[in-house]
């Protein structure tokens, strides 16, 4: 336990932001299996429209370092290039 009080103070902070992190984590993650299980699904239109929400929850996470911009572009990318080939494969 801490004793200080900036040491009191700094475990209050990180309390909150382990909750706000695991917040936007989830939001994420959730964002992230709903397209893909649209994808796998061959429902190309819903995950169409799922898409931009998946990218703003990862964009919003990796402004506030709940995750890796760099993971983030990659994530983006890898969803969007997999919704483009079941895209041209429903054709």
């Amino acid at each position: 336990m801490p004793i200080t009080r900036s040491a009191k103070k700094a475990l209050r902070q990180a309390k909150r932001r382990t909750i706000r992190n695991a917040a936007r984590t989830r939001t994420w993650k959730t964002a992230v299996k709903q397209v893909r299980k649209l994808i796998a699904a061959k429902n190309v239109a819903d995950a169409q429209k799922a898409l931009p929400s998946m990218q703003q929850a990862l964009d919003k996470a990796a402004k506030k370092r709940a995750l890796s911009y760099r993971t983030a572009a990659r994530l983006k990318s890898r969803i969007a290039k997999s919704l483009a080939a079941a895209k041209s494969a429903s054709r």
